[in-house]
């Protein structure tokens, strides 16, 4: 099968090559699917690139955790009724050399979720990291129905998809951006106030909108570089849900401030979330993609000839919408 991999780590157009590798056979519990889309992350990039520390767990790597296709064929113990199922993945190459830039991949069939009729392939290539991280970060400590929300980064792949989720669920939306551009995504997400945190005061919209109470979550994209607005914005006994950290890596926290607000911090990683919770954050966005109410952003899709240039578009942070390749 055709399929693009890097065996040692750099940039994408000197590391990353294509070509014929052994097709995959599904073991026991895993399904092989035929893959569709292929969706780029900064998770991607960031081991391809070997930033943060990060090695080369195996000599080749096929890259992407996220995709979506059809499945192919089940190994023992999978009901054979799944072939020809659409669905999308998670995860599927943290732990292992095999990605989801190829035309099959292995999978254990609990990372697997139904794909519905009306969503693309290149859709269900963009759900696995950004809407289940979204998901989490705003639902695993219980319902946010009349709740109040705060998503930074709303325009981001996260944050797109965390504005729509938290709408769903029931709760009102405050989104920060960086520009016009993205200003209007976050409306088009369903943002209920949309705040330019270059020129707004963000901590004192937050509290006018929400009468001084504050917010009850938060979805957070820079938690370092977010803190001190964080610390005036939350409501009692508030939930940050942070998923990254880049511009202020190692920040001094103010523990005794958010312990006065009975604040609950948690460090979100999907990958590294218990599999039930990650189960559940896929049921809830089945759930959410059958509501009808769902957008989706594709930036571009292309071949696998272009993984390269796939893999640039991501790390220039010069797009709004997922990055797909299609194997």
């Amino acid at each position: 099968m055709r399929a693009a991999w890097y065996d040692r780590q750099g940039p994408a157009h000197e590391v990353l090559q294509i070509g014929d590798i052994e097709r995959p056979v599904p073991g026991p519990g895993e399904a092989l699917v035929r893959v569709h889309a292929s969706g780029v992350n900064p998770s991607d990039c960031n081991g391809r690139a070997g930033r943060f520390g990060r090695k080369m767990g195996f000599p080749r790597v096929v890259p992407h955790n996220d995709g979506a296709g059809v499945l192919a064929e089940v190994g023992p113990g999978v009901e054979p009724a799944l072939i020809g199922r659409r669905v999308w993945m998670h995860n599927a190459a943290r732990g292992g050399a095999m990605g989801s830039a190829a035309e099959y991949i292995a999978l254990d069939v609990r990372l697997l979720a139904e794909l519905p009729d009306d969503c693309d392939f290149t859709v269900g290539a963009s759900l696995g990291i950004p809407a289940q991280t979204a998901h989490l970060c705003l639902l695993r400590d219980g319902p946010i129905d009349g709740s109040t929300v705060l998503v930074t980064g709303g325009a981001g792949a996260v944050g797109f998809y965390a504005i729509q989720i938290a709408k769903w669920a029931g709760a009102r939306v405050i989104a920060t951006v960086s520009s016009e551009r993205k200003a209007r995504d976050a409306a088009l997400a369903g943002a209920d106030l949309v705040l330019n945190y270059r020129s707004d005061d963000v901590a004192e919209a937050v509290l006018g909108f929400t009468d001084g109470r504050g917010v009850d979550r938060i979805v957070e994209v820079d938690f370092g570089a977010n803190l001190p607005t964080t610390l005036r914005v939350l409501a009692d006994n508030a939930v940050v849900s942070m998923y990254s950290s880049v511009g202020v890596p190692e920040p001094r926290v103010p523990a005794l401030g958010l312990m006065f607000k009975g604040a609950t911090v948690r460090f979100v990683q999907l990958g590294l979330s218990p599999l039930q919770l990650r189960q559940a954050a896929q049921r809830g966005v089945v759930d959410w993609l059958k509501s009808g109410r769902a957008r989706h952003r594709i930036a571009i899709s292309v071949p696998l000839e272009r993984i390269a240039e796939a893999h640039d578009l991501v790390e220039s942070g010069d797009r709004l919408g997922t990055v797909v390749v299609t194997p």
